[in-house]
């Protein structure tokens, strides 16, 4: 018996990766999409099945959406429509004059802007996904951050993240994590 949620029906039995996957594909319009949010989430989310809401690459915190974003950026690369928006914007630095007279650096330049531009609409997409996500009951969101706890964002506050017990199961099936030492009462980090 196939279910439409995690939590619509008690007689449907354990779900499976195949399960899984059908589930998606009932609850999403982007199922393929959804699915890479949902393993990348597994990826970075901690014991508890929570991840965000930041996340450290390369030695910096970025927040959780922005993470996605870029993890799944390089996928469109070479597609006719981000080929047209690197053309335009080097058509617009250029009639603005800011196009730098060095190709290097002007490659940079225009590969970042194309970046920013990306990371801009890939957040409005990854949200879509995880909204898919939290219907199907895959996901809880909430947010977090610089006032309190709470389920609206707004106020400083950044997205998070937690796996349902079952999918966290079936995707972080294997996956050891490293043990965190956590700090003893009295006890003091110098420098």
């Amino acid at each position: 018996m196939l279910q439409t949620s995690l939590k619509a029906d008690l007689d449907a039995g354990p779900l499976d990766m195949p399960g899984l996957v059908e589930l998606l594909a009932q609850c999403s319009t982007r199922p393929r999409y959804a699915y890479m949010i949902l393993d990348l989430i597994a990826k970075v989310a901690g014991p508890n099945g929570s991840a965000g809401p930041l996340v450290i690459h390369d030695g910096s915190a970025i927040p959780i959406r922005e993470w996605l974003c870029d993890a799944l950026a390089p996928m469109g690369s070479g597609y006719p429509r981000r080929m047209a928006l690197a053309a335009r914007v080097r058509e617009e630095m250029a009639d603005a004059g800011i196009l730098p007279a060095d190709p290097q650096e002007a490659a940079r330049e225009i590969d970042s802007e194309v970046r920013a531009r990306v990371r801009a609409s890939g957040k409005t997409n990854v949200s879509r996904a995880v909204s898919d996500l939290v219907r199907a009951g895959m996901l809880h969101r909430h947010y977090q951050g610089y006032c309190v706890d709470h389920h609206n964002r707004g106020g400083q506050r950044q997205a998070v993240y937690t796996l349902s017990p079952i999918v966290r199961k079936l995707l972080q099936a294997g996956r050891s994590l490293p043990a965190v030492k956590l700090p003893q009462q009295g006890a003091l980090a110098f420098g």
